[in-house]
């Protein structure tokens, strides 16, 4: 569905230089810090600008090329991208109807009266859960078979967020073929989503692996300076300075709860994974 080989941006501060692939029927998320470079990743798939160097391509066409029916099957959301806030939904579903030929205007109006939307309403007076269950059926209301999410459930509450991952699972139900690139600061989200994790970090990605390896395999060490020294050059991925000695980070779990049972050996979550493998921007 989607490759991105060898994309390459340089900034006077920053450099971006990431591979990765978003085969049919899965769906990636994408995690870092703030300025990782998950933005400049994201414009440069939907072809905002030229990067430096790179081949990236989706639907096996370079992204530069697609033809106009092949972007209709991109649907995106993005936190500070959408239609003019005084647009109601009846108005945003006759400028969808006329850009798109995958779109229902009926399909679309019924999915957001399911969603108790009101459709005649500025958008600029919905809630924020409102918005962000708006976006995402407009993202997925022209049939598209790639999703890129930016931050789709950013800001909601919990009982919200589960009816919009609860929405776009049903969509993915729909079609077995269709794919999803998703960020997200919110691991419980990318765990029940994602077939497969990757960790962004300064222009640079740090690990990848399936949801069900991270599960199984990953373990977080919490280690003494000793231990440590005893311990770092068996299977450790990264270790990182903590109150106690080092916080430490494995993808061979059984390996030392078999090898070191005295040490502090607990199952990784998606935060150990951006807290161990990610540094802090400067200030």
């Amino acid at each position: 569905m989607l490759s991105v080989k060898n994309l390459q941006q340089h900034y006077p501060n920053f450099d971006l230089n990431v591979s990765f692939a978003v085969p049919n029927g899965q769906v990636v998320g994408l995690i870092g810090r703030n300025g990782a470079g998950k933005s400049t990743t994201f414009r440069a798939i939907l072809n905002l600008f030229q990067p430096d160097a790179g081949e990236l391509t989706l639907f096996d066409t370079p992204v530069n090329q697609l033809t106009s029916m092949q972007k209709q099957l991109i649907g995106t959301t993005f936190a500070d991208s959408f239609f003019a806030e005084n647009f109601t939904i009846q108005q945003i579903a006759k400028i969808l109807n006329a850009s798109y030929q995958g779109f229902n205007t009926d399909t679309f109006l019924n999915a957001c009266r399911t969603q108790q939307l009101p459709l005649n309403q500025a958008y600029k007076q919905f809630s924020t859960g409102m918005k962000a269950k708006l976006k995402l059926l407009v993202a997925m209301s022209h049939q598209a078979q790639f999703l890129l999410l930016d931050e789709p459930t950013s800001g909601l509450d919990v009982v919200v967020r589960q009816s919009v991952l609860a929405m776009l699972q049903d969509y993915l139900d729909q079609d077995s073929g269709r794919s999803v690139l998703l960020s997200s600061h919110i691991s419980t989200d990318l765990e029940t989503l994602c077939d497969r994790i990757m960790v962004l970090d300064q222009g640079q990605i740090r690990m990848q692996a399936t949801i069900d390896d991270i599960q199984t395999n990953y373990a977080t060490l919490k280690l003494t300076a000793e231990q440590y020294d005893r311990v770092k050059a068996d299977h450790l991925l990264a270790a990182k300075p903590a109150p106690f000695g080092f916080l430490a980070l494995t993808d061979q779990r059984q390996y030392y709860l078999e090898n070191y049972p005295q040490l502090a050996v607990a199952p990784a979550t998606l935060d150990d994974l951006l807290v161990v493998l990610t540094q802090e921007a400067d200030a």
